[in-house]
């Protein structure tokens, strides 16, 4: 039993599409809500332009799949949807504490919260602002 259970994938181990679904929600309105990120006006204008329910379902269809679900990710790129943002890296990291909060919140297991920890840094490259390179 041991040998099934530590090969199942992340997304069983998270229990499926309507565990992350819940999970998803309770993030995303925090995000939507954080002032951290709607300090910067751009952000701020899409978080009232987006519908939150579209924006559940991506993020849900996302982590899913990436998760070993049979989900397969329909919207945008990363860049494409984000880059017009000009996310900050403290933007970032606030977004970030919103994940770790929801995923406390829930009790999502340590090893369960590094994968999906991970799952979100390797889109942050598509997401965040590339600080500008000094001179000469």
């Amino acid at each position: 039993m041991d040998d099934q259970q530590g090969a199942a994938s992340l997304y069983d181990r998270l229990g499926g599409v309507y565990n992350v679904a819940v999970v998803i929600d309770d993030l995303i309105d925090q995000v939507m809500d954080d002032p951290r990120l709607n300090a910067n006006p751009r952000v701020d204008e899409a978080h009232h332009r987006v519908s939150r329910a579209g924006f559940k379902y991506y993020v849900t269809e996302m982590l899913c799949g990436a998760a070993g679900g049979p989900q397969v990710y329909t919207g945008r790129s990363m860049g494409d949807s984000h880059r017009h943002l000009l996310i900050t890296e403290d933007e970032w990291r606030a977004f970030m504490d919103d994940l770790q909060q929801t995923l406390d919140k829930f009790q999502v297991p340590e090893r369960e919260q590094q994968e999906v920890t991970a799952i979100i840094e390797s889109t942050r490259e598509a997401i965040v602002l590339a600080p500008l390179q000094g001179g000469p």
